[in-house]
């Protein structure tokens, strides 16, 4: 079994415009995120998928494998398509593709492994998602995606808002933490589907799949995750690496 992992990274956020090249404690964002990636043993490769000249190049200056990708994508799961489908013009095949965002420098090589083993244990499986214990005070940022799972921790829906309507926190209520393996005819079966109404409303990829009818496997996980989405967002993680280098933890 082949997987391979993809980091699709880009200048052009809204909310902050060049953040994979934003320092955190002297590191660029993308390279915390790819060295986290690199610990993995599961994959034959990792790539980083961008549209940007200026990722290109810091990718050549620290010798990481990328691809270059259409400016047009809106969602980062139709970017990943993109990379596997000219890996496969080039003869190179995967089994399973693991995406991990290119603003998540707090998720480790550990949970990285344990989300993607969720497809390499359980053939049923199309795509997984990392399900994170969320705080009160996540319930009303928007930039944190809620998750709502049934009893088979499929999820039911995800949102930018604080759902359910009564925020009561429970095991079936968590926030989404962006590691997300897809099989690779699955995922270029997401890319074939439409844009879907919800999707478009949240701006989240894992509706189209949920509004197609497909499941999403949410794996629950261990850890404080914090994805940088907005400039305060990286004092936030630079609080915690302090305290985990301090520690030994990191």
């Amino acid at each position: 079994m082949k997987n391979i992992c993809i980091i699709p990274a880009r200048m052009g956020s809204t909310r902050f415009p060049g953040k994979p090249l934003y320092k955190i404690m002297g590191k660029e964002l993308i390279k915390h995120v790819y060295d986290n990636c690199k610990q993995s043993k599961l994959f034959e490769d990792i790539i980083i998928a961008t549209p940007d000249k200026e990722i290109r190049k810091f990718c050549g200056d620290i010798n990481a494998n990328y691809m270059m990708t259409s400016k047009e994508h809106i969602r980062a799961s139709d970017r990943c398509n993109e990379v596997i489908r000219n890996l496969e013009k080039k003869g190179e095949y995967y089994e399973i593709v693991t995406m991990v965002q290119g603003d998540e420098p707090l998720v480790s090589h550990k949970v990285i492994d344990q989300i993607t083993s969720s497809l390499i244990t359980n053939k049923k499986i199309l795509c997984a998602n990392g399900f994170g214990q969320i705080k009160s005070d996540e319930l009303n940022n928007k930039n944190i995606i809620k998750v709502v799972k049934d009893i088979d921790d499929n999820a039911i829906y995800m949102s930018r808002q604080s759902i359910p309507n009564d925020p009561i926190i429970n095991i079936n209520v968590g926030k989404q933490v962006c590691v997300i393996p897809f099989r690779t005819e699955f995922l270029k079966t997401y890319s074939n589907l439409k844009v879907t109404p919800l999707e478009i409303a949240e701006s989240i990829d894992m509706l189209r799949i949920i509004e197609n009818g497909f499941k999403v496997k949410m794996i629950n996980v261990e850890g404080f995750f914090q994805p940088i989405d907005v400039l305060s967002d990286v004092k936030i993680v630079e609080s915690f690496l302090k305290k985990s280098y301090k520690s030994g933890v990191k």
